[in-house]
């Protein structure tokens, strides 16, 4: 049995922005499963609901000191689901705030003081509790400075693992905040976490940590590249015998129609009833006429570039011309929020966008759409694709990373086909694949056999849960 303390700024259900939150809490629920004995650790932020999610006071709290600074951080404890224990580290000054990083408007000043108080306070916590994890697991920027204060500092004998899951999300603050953040001026060169003149967090848990890890197969080779490294392919090929991709799995107790509490009706592959039931209602909750004929498209997600929504919003008129309708959740920048909610007072009657985070309503666009937009410039993995397809629904995807890893065409694998991709970035090929799509939506035969071949697929967390064990394993040894 291994001890496994996974470090990590958000952890659904507690906090969330995106498919970390899933992982952050999937993935320790599925070790835990496997036997092993698992610790979360997490900010205890403002936007928290303690009651609702379990949290309390431990009575427990001790003071982290950086760069001449010192802040008391109280322990507060919760549990998942199945019962994995979750640690929340509480700090008024440091994260008593609605949001998790920023505004709309841009990120938090002092968030490298924020989340180098949390990375520092992983170990306090360890002494306080008086545990002695085997491995340290680490995720994205906001922790990547666990395993450079645990190698620099020789805090404890634990392995160290990192894993990226946006790459294009590093932490870079100016130079000056090398002494604020406890590190030697020593490590601030191109080999240490020096980035183009500024401390890049990330790039510190590269350097420093015993293992990285990404969140595809895919992803972990494009990352080497110049096309998709974000700088930092030079790092990464330098670590290269330490960088594996293992592919995000999905919790299926919470995502699958069968026995999904948040949306209308249940249903499963052998009788897709329910979800005629769930389309209805959808359009309905999105002011929509609950009896459109034609294709529904659904997307959930954070309105951001990368995710190739300025993409959709440029090809909107011609997805409406095609008769279809479009449901849309999710915030992110100003801009592409904009442009997605002009599309939807410009076309009233095809396009509704809710500007939010719903969970229930994410659940609710899987079960009630017909097919699922995941246009992403990159994509690391991606969760939404692997809900769709369980859910019936049938994902269009842009070629990369995690996308390509888990959709199988229809085109190019007639008889295996899940989805439809689409390889070049452009406006030109993703309305061939929303073509596609409204032709197949029009073949109710073929259109079924691609829905039950998607909901037979199993990303469950077992398989990549076991590869992480795997991995452990390799790094105490």
């Amino acid at each position: 049995m291994l001890d496994i303390l996974h470090c990590s700024s958000e952890v659904a259900p507690f906090s969330k922005t995106g498919g970390l939150a899933d992982v952050a809490s999937a993935l320790p629920e599925a070790l835990t499963r496997l036997g092993h004995k698992v610790t979360v650790v997490t900010p205890l932020y403002a936007s928290i609901d303690r009651d609702k999610h379990g949290v309390r006071p431990t009575g427990r709290s001790f003071d982290v000191t950086l760069g001449g600074r010192t802040r008391n951080l109280e322990v507060f404890e919760a549990h998942l689901p199945q019962g994995t224990h979750v640690v929340l580290l509480g700090c008024e000054s440091l994260f008593g705030r609605e949001e998790l990083y920023g505004t709309r408007d841009g990120d938090y000043p002092d968030n490298h003081l924020r989340f180098a108080f949390f990375s520092a306070a992983v170990f306090r916590l360890m002494r306080s509790l008086r545990i002695r994890p085997s491995v340290l697991h680490c995720h994205d920027w906001q922790t990547g400075l666990v395993p450079a204060y645990n190698r620099l500092f020789h805090l404890d004998l634990c392995g160290t693992v990192l894993t990226v899951h946006n790459l294009a999300y590093q932490g870079l603050f100016p130079a000056d905040v090398v002494p604020d953040i406890g590190l030697p001026w020593e490590i601030f060169n191109p080999e240490g976490v020096e980035f183009y003149g500024n401390v890049n967090f990330l790039k510190a848990g590269l350097v420093y940590s015993d293992r990285i890890t990404t969140v595809s197969p895919g992803y972990a080779g494009e990352i080497l590249t110049e096309q998709f490294g974000c700088g930092l392919d030079g790092v990464l090929r330098g670590r290269g015998k330490d960088v594996v991709g293992i592919l995000n799995g999905v919790d299926y107790q919470q995502w699958s129609p069968l026995t999904d509490k948040l949306i209308p009706d249940n249903y499963g592959p052998d009788d897709l009833s329910g979800k005629k039931a769930c389309r209805q209602a959808l359009l309905g909750e999105f002011g929509l006429e609950p009896s459109f004929e034609g294709p529904v498209f659904g997307v959930v997600g954070r309105l951001a570039a990368q995710k190739g929504f300025d993409l959709l919003a440029e090809v909107l008129p011609d997805l409406v011309e095609m008769g279809a309708a479009v449901v849309i959740l999710g915030t992110g920048e100003r801009a592409v929020e904009e442009n997605i909610s002009e599309a939807a007072r410009r076309f009233p009657r095809n396009v509704s966008a809710r500007i939010a985070y719903d969970n229930g309503l994410a659940h609710r666009i899987e079960a009630g759409s017909d097919f699922f937009l995941m246009p992403s410039r990159y994509e690391p993995c991606g969760l939404n694709q692997i809900y769709s397809m369980k859910y019936g629904t049938i994902p269009v995807v842009h070629a990369v990373g995690g996308l390509e890893d888990t959709v199988i065409d229809i085109k190019e694998e007639p008889e295996r086909g899940t989805g439809l991709k689409f390889r070049e970035f452009s406006a030109e090929a993703f309305l061939d694949a929303l073509r596609r799509s409204v032709s197949l939506y029009a073949d109710k035969r073929a259109m079924d056999a691609v829905i039950r071949r998607g909901m037979d697929m199993d990303f469950s967390w077992e398989a990549s849960a076991g590869a992480y064990v795997d991995l452990y394993e390799q790094t105490i040894d």
